[in-house]
């Protein structure tokens, strides 16, 4: 399996949208998406470039695993 590296927050939200979150608000450069049965929020930042660490706390939040984000991807890139 390929190793996580860092993504832009573009990438990223194509990901999530693509996992069936909807963007529900941005307070200054912190985005927030929801999804129902996802007991909190996931936040990505609007930064050029998200770390690692950034990216498998959502993924670990929202319920999906590496394959899954992986498949994502392909679609995303």
């Amino acid at each position: 399996m390929p190793r996580l590296t860092p993504v832009s927050w573009k990438v990223l939200d194509c990901i999530f949208r693509k996992a069936g979150f909807k963007f529900e608000r941005q307070q200054g450069s912190h985005r927030s998406y929801t999804k129902n049965g996802i007991s909190r929020p996931i936040v990505i930042p609007k930064y050029d470039e998200l770390d690692v660490r950034i990216i498998k706390s959502n993924m670990r939040t929202a319920g999906i695993s590496r394959e899954q984000y992986f498949e994502l991807l392909k679609q995303c890139k």
